[in-house]
């Protein structure tokens, strides 16, 4: 389908995190729900602290996340790139809630305004352990001559110290070209002291300046089979120190 000028701005910073799920950094885990109260799999019972963000509401953010994402590309293919590994949960649900956003208006909208999206995905790692490195790796995936005036919708697990969009987004804006556009989708914004004071497009949920993993976010690659989003601990730390191994 032949591609559009590019979508409006979303506004400043701002705009974009007033439209957030805040979650309050809170006193002694008033702000978390006890591991008590939502399965946990027995691998992981002793080695968090608590949860977060039950995926129940992540399920829920994420459905209108991907209803604001569509309005905001009207007629317009929506080029969505997967930063790996962290937001590969993300990037699965969001096109599940893309492709239903039409279920819900009738036949006749549906098929007047259903604009189809395509898909790519892209490294970038700047973690090691539990602390940002500073350092930012970036590896394409994709052919980059065929990103040429698309619309690309990064579509990343968090926004920490920021520095990882803030060195791939002009990246990619390179090959997109006048005619293109480069974007950003994060499901978590960390209030991190550390942060250069990106903020994406789209964002899910603004969060403490704790670590935490599940939902596809790891600590040396534990966690990412975990449903909720939790806290670590201390346990888990230690456990997980050196990677996965038998349970």
């Amino acid at each position: 389908m032949a591609q559009t000028d590019p979508p409006a701005s979303e506004g400043s910073p701002v705009d974009a995190l007033s439209k957030t799920i805040v979650i309050p950094d809170g006193e002694n885990g008033d702000n978390t729900i006890s591991d008590n109260l939502l399965f946990i799999p027995p691998h992981y019972t002793d080695y968090v602290d608590s949860v977060l963000i039950s995926n129940g509401l992540i399920q829920d953010r994420i459905c209108k996340l991907a209803r604001d994402i569509r309005q905001a590309y009207p007629q317009t293919t929506i080029h969505l790139m997967c930063v790996l590994k962290g937001g590969a949960a993300f990037f699965h649900d969001l096109q599940h809630h893309l492709r239903t956003y039409h279920d819900y208006i009738s036949p006749l909208e549906s098929s007047q305004s259903y604009i189809p999206f395509t898909l790519d995905f892209i490294k970038a790692k700047s973690y090691s352990g539990t602390e940002s490195s500073g350092r930012v790796e970036v590896s394409d995936i994709s052919d980059l001559s065929k990103l040429k005036n698309r619309h690309i919708l990064l579509v990343e697990d968090m926004v920490d110290t920021g520095r990882t969009m803030q060195r791939l987004v002009p990246h990619l804006e390179t090959h997109v070209g006048e005619k293109g556009s480069v974007r950003v989708a994060s499901l978590f914004d960390k209030r991190s002291p550390l942060s250069c004071g990106y903020v994406a497009d789209f964002t899910g949920f603004s969060i403490p300046n704790k670590f935490v993993v599940g939902y596809c976010l790891d600590y040396n690659e534990a966690y990412r089979d975990l449903n909720h989003v939790c806290v670590i601990n201390d346990a888990g730390i230690e456990k997980f120190r050196t990677g996965v191994h038998d349970c």
